[in-house]
């Protein structure tokens, strides 16, 4: 990861790496690393895993390492995106190199791996100082985001290692009671209408198209692009991928992407709106007209998805919420993170069909 203005902040208190250990395990494990200081820094966006900046030098690399404290069951599973990278950078230019994946506790308190450090602009609230905004800008970023959706789902899962840690057959099926059982998991407080979107997704779920790799949480600012606009030169946070319903990846990939006429709630859920609410940007239609162009698939039903979508990443935020009441976490961040479970919720009945 990395971008051209900053994007790194001094590690959190709690959040320390050991440098030391680090330092050692690196020169031993990893090749043409500079002897040196050994600088650590912290991403600081996200909400799930640990991401840090590692510099010895002239040498840069990024590690990932799972979030302290208990996490649900299967999730932040490092050693899978290790062998996810691994198999997809050949085919998939923007998927990070990995360099290693380690299990051994004693070096950072949990598995981690160490991959590439890709250099680029992030976008999420804002474009970096210096940049004029034109609605132009807008859509070229739009586009280049399908353009990468569209690419990814072209690639032939069946040439890399994704196929021996997937089941694509019965994946919606799997995704709607999987992700209804991890909101009964981490339930904490009565929400009115969970029952009736949970029914609805049960007695809806479509037929799915040929399976493709799907990233699962592709959204802008997990990408990464040139100083133009132009190219995407990096993709990160590959921890759901898999192969599945690539409309599934559509719509979550729309549950993000954030238009100027949409309700509060959802402009303001997690602080200040993305840049997509602004003029030029694609909106969601626009969005998955060009995917469906692009890529020929029928998105007849993507409704289903969207609304399936929206319940998932309110599961998500329930689940970062559970951890905050149990006193699992103490980040301020997630302290109203029940509201925004309970806007999700009423907001996915309204993408609903008959719902």
């Amino acid at each position: 990861m990395g971008a051209s203005f900053n994007d790194t902040i001094q590690v959190r208190k709690g959040e320390e790496l050991n440098r030391e250990t680090l330092a050692h395990f690196i020169q031993a494990h990893i090749p043409n690393v500079p002897e040196g200081n050994l600088e650590i820094e912290q991403f600081g966006a996200g909400h799930s895993n640990l991401t840090y900046l590692l510099r010895i030098g002239s040498w840069e690399a990024v590690l990932r390492r799972p979030p302290l404290g208990p996490v649900a069951p299967k999730a932040h599973d490092m050693g899978r995106e290790y062998t996810i990278l691994s198999s997809l950078h050949p085919h998939y230019s923007v998927a990070p190199r990995p360099y290693i994946f380690s299990e051994n506790q004693d070096i950072v308190g949990s598995p981690f791996f160490i991959m590439e450090r890709r250099k680029g602009i992030v976008l999420d609230t804002d474009f970096p100082e210096g940049i004029t905004y034109k609605p132009s800008l807008g859509q070229q970023v739009s586009k280049v985001m399908v353009d990468k959706l569209v690419e990814l789902h072209h690639v032939d899962y069946k040439q890399t290692e994704l196929v021996n840690i997937s089941k694509p057959d019965g994946f919606m099926e799997r995704q709607v009671i999987g992700w209804i059982k991890r909101y009964e998991r981490a339930r904490t407080d009565d929400i009115p209408n969970v029952n009736r979107l949970t029914k609805w997704l049960e007695k809806n779920i479509p037929v799915s198209p040929e399976p493709t790799i799907i990233h699962y949480d592709y959204k802008l600012n997990n990408a990464m692009f040139d100083s133009e606009f132009t190219e995407m030169t990096g993709l990160f946070d590959w921890e759901m991928t898999t192969i599945g319903d690539p409309l599934a990846d559509l719509g979550a990939a729309m549950s993000y992407w954030i238009q100027a006429d949409d309700p509060e709630i959802l402009k303001r859920g997690l602080g200040k709106p993305p840049v997509t609410v602004r003029d030029g940007f694609f909106t969601r239609e626009e969005f998955i007209e060009d995917y469906a162009r692009k890529s020929g698939r029928d998105v007849t039903n993507i409704h289903f998805y969207m609304t399936f979508a929206y319940f998932k990443l309110a599961v998500i935020c329930q689940q970062i919420f559970y951890r905050y009441k149990r006193g699992q976490t103490s980040d301020p961040r997630f302290a109203h993170f029940d509201q925004f479970v309970q806007n999700l919720i009423d907001y996915a009945l309204t993408t609903a069909k008959d719902g």
